[in-house]
């Protein structure tokens, strides 16, 4: 085992505590056809979300609370106002953003794997939007100090790490949509063999050897990440899955929000990598746990870092 005594089971949640306050899938079609039907949308019909739908989306997010590995955040749905589209002008891509009539604004106070948590439960109801025919767009950096903030009411104790747009997919995308995601290589998916392994980060795994978990393993490879880095990384050891971060050298000095207080984003991507795996777990009746019990398996870097373990 790495590290010292107290990190090799940090964190081992059982069913009850780890379901106590968490938010049921409720999704209305299987997870999987969800994932696959999610893209970055930058351009919407700007036509308010009907009430219906609104109303369970906000329920849906309000209700979202409590993150798999101990930590909380709070999220709500807000009506676009001019503020709000005004915050993204100058932060790259985001500033493209055209029409949405919603964001999905969230919170969370610091601490240990509050990010992970918070990618985790973000996605939860950006899937869920998807779910509802909505269209979403995450934009991650910092808007802690933005009208986004202020929206939700932020506590001095509280960080805005992300924002996700929401509304109607426009009927005819802009040909700006195609350029944004060929320059980001969000039409390019690293390969199976980069993305997971058996027994060591080094030797990869095959589908065959997945066996079940196959179908989890490819949402994670679809899962959106910031600058589609595509950093996790997950190892199978017998009935339990390791997943590492693996960092991109100088990403976070180089993003285009490096004058803001920019949120740890490949952290928050892990969030959303253990999201996928999960639910897409749950799909098909394979029940689990995620535990923090970092174990003896050689990092290739010091880029590389323990995240999360998911107990078969």
């Amino acid at each position: 085992m790495e590290g010292n005594s107290a990190n090799h089971t940090l964190l081992a949640l059982d069913h009850a505590d780890r379901d106590r306050g968490r938010t049921p899938a409720s999704f209305d079609q299987p997870v999987s056809e969800i994932i696959k039907a999610r893209f970055s949308c930058r351009t919407y019909q700007e036509t308010p979300i009907e009430e219906h739908t609104r109303q369970r989306l906000a329920e849906f997010a309000a209700s979202t609370v409590h993150g798999p590995l101990g930590t909380q955040a709070r999220f709500e749905l807000v009506a676009a106002t001019a503020q709000d589209r005004a915050a993204l002008k100058g932060l790259g891509t985001y500033g493209f953003i055209k029409g949405a009539t919603g964001f999905l604004i969230g919170a969370t106070v610091d601490g240990d794997n509050n990010l992970e948590d918070f990618g985790y439960l973000m996605e939860r109801i950006i899937l869920y939007a998807t779910g509802l025919g909505l269209g979403t767009c995450w934009l991650g950096g910092s808007f802690t100090k933005s009208s986004f903030a202020a929206r939700i009411s932020a506590r001095d104790d509280e960080s805005v790490p992300a924002v996700a747009a929401v509304g109607y997919i426009a009927e005819r995308r802009r040909a700006l949509d195609s350029v944004i995601r060929l320059g980001a290589g969000s039409d390019h998916r690293k390969p199976w063999q980069q993305l997971f392994f058996e027994g060591t980060l080094g030797e990869p795994l095959s589908r065959q050897a997945a066996g079940v978990y196959a179908l989890p393993l490819e949402m994670v490879r679809l899962a959106p990440s910031a600058s589609n880095k595509q950093p996790w990384r997950i190892v199978k050891d017998g009935n339990v899955w390791h997943l590492y971060l693996q960092r991109t050298r100088g990403y976070r000095n180089g993003t285009l929000m490096k004058s803001w207080t920019v949120a740890d984003m490949q952290r928050i991507d892990m969030g959303i990598a253990m999201c996928h795996f999960e639910l897409a777990a749950n799909e098909l009746g394979l029940q689990g746990r995620w535990a923090l019990a970092e174990p003896s398996i050689q990092k290739p870097d010091e880029l590389t870092e323990y995240t999360a373990s998911w107990i078969g």
